[in-house]
C-alpha cells in the first residue's frame, strides 16, 4: 500500500498548479469551478488535489510540509537553480540534512522539502 492522493488548500489555484506543473512535473487533468479545484497527477499516477480556501483562512500546523524526493544530489541542485531562475524564493541553499541532501523552501503557505536520500 502506497499514499497516492493528497488534498492542498491555497490562497490562488491557478499559481499553485502552474508552480506544480512548471517545477514538479504535475499535469492538470481537471479544473472545477472558478478555478476553485484542479487535479493533478503525475507520471507515478500520484493525484494532487489543489483546492482554493472556501473561508480565507489557510492554517496548517508549523511543522508541516510536503516532502519531494528526488534520484540524485544532481537533481535537487538542479531544481533548485530551476526554482531560483523562475523567481521562487529559496532562501536556503541544498545541504546535507540528517541521512538526506536538500532544502526547505515556502511556496505560498505550503513549506515544501526537496531532497535526496544519502543511504
Amino acid at each position: 500500500m502506497t499514499i497516492n492522493h493528497l488534498n492542498l488548500v491555497v490562497p490562488d489555484v491557478s499559481k499553485a498548479a502552474t508552480f506544480f506543473e512548471t517545477y514538479f512535473n504535475f499535469h492538470c487533468d481537471i479544473v472545477k469551478g472558478d478555478n476553485q479545484i484542479a487535479v493533478l497527477t503525475n507520471k507515478e499516477k500520484f493525484s494532487l488535489v489543489i483546492m482554493g480556501s472556501k473561508t480565507g483562512d489557510i492554517n496548517y500546523p508549523a511543522a508541516f510540509h510536503t516532502g519531494f524526493i528526488l534520484d540524485s544530489p544532481e537533481a535537487v541542485d538542479a531544481l533548485h537553480k530551476k526554482l531560483a531562475d523562475g523567481n521562487i524564493s529559496v532562501p536556503e541553499v541544498p545541504k546535507k540534512i540528517r541521512n538526506s541532501y536538500g532544502f526547505y523552501f515556502y511556496f505560498d503557505n505550503l513549506f515544501i522539502e526537496v531532497g535526496h536520500y544519502l543511504n
